[in-house]
């Protein structure tokens, strides 16, 4: 493996190593915090407190890493000097990720409630205006075709802006239980994205092919399933 190659791990082990095992105690705590406030059980005080900010943390990380994998493939997909664009497409690109990653720290200091809404928007905008770009790889981007449904980067897409809803709405999330309730209700579906995640992640692992390997791989007719035999 190559540079690059380790490059594009950086994305999947963050995932595998931080995200999933903390996806995991920040349901647990979830779980015993509805059971301490609804059912009376016997927990600690801080149970919610601490579901609460570690789900901070998970809703940062998982932008974080998100923003680290478009910014991987983008910059890694064509050698420097063949860069689409040249340097005032990279400088641009470049804009919009600095933009993207201060307004998400804002959203994670601010306490004013407009504020929290036009950060989370903006940074949310500024994932898909990355994911946009020709260099990170979808299957479909028309949501009429099953390619689409199939596609890591869209079911990421959502959890990023279902992370970005959470982080946002944390203090009414604490405050009021009709949005406990709606809360809930979208990290379920954040639930079901996580394991589509695992499953396409995994996918695509096996898709993508070393650096060294795309040459070869160029000749092969991918509908047919058919690769050229080897020049002996």
């Amino acid at each position: 493996m190559g540079s690059i190659d380790w490059l594009w791990l950086i994305h999947p082990v963050l995932a595998v190593v931080l995200i999933y095992p903390l996806i995991g105690v920040v349901v647990r705590l979830g779980v015993q915090a509805r059971q301490r406030r609804v059912a009376g059980a016997n927990l600690p005080v801080r149970t919610g407190r601490d579901h609460s900010d570690l789900g901070q943390w998970l809703s940062l990380g998982v932008v974080a890493i998100c923003l680290i994998s478009l910014t991987v493939v983008i910059a890694t997909a064509n050698p420097v000097a063949e860069f689409k664009g040249g340097v005032a497409r990279a400088i641009e690109l470049l804009l919009v990720l600095v933009g993207t990653s201060i307004c998400l720290l804002a959203l994670w200091r601010s306490s004013s409630k407009p504020l929290r809404l036009i950060f989370a928007f903006i940074t949310w905008a500024g994932v898909l205006g990355l994911g946009a770009q020709p260099e990170v790889w979808r299957l479909s981007d028309n949501p009429l075709k099953i390619e689409f449904w199939q596609s890591h980067y869209w079911a990421g897409v959502a959890v990023v802006g279902l992370m970005l809803f959470s982080l946002g709405a944390r203090q009414e999330i604490l405050r009021q239980l009709r949005w406990r309730r709606i809360h809930v209700a979208a990290n379920l579906l954040v639930a079901l994205l996580f394991v589509i995640q695992g499953i396409t992640g995994t996918r695509d692992l096996l898709e993508i092919s070393l650096r060294w390997q795309k040459p070869a791989l160029a000749a092969c007719d991918w509908n047919a399933q058919i690769c050229l035999a080897p020049k002996r």
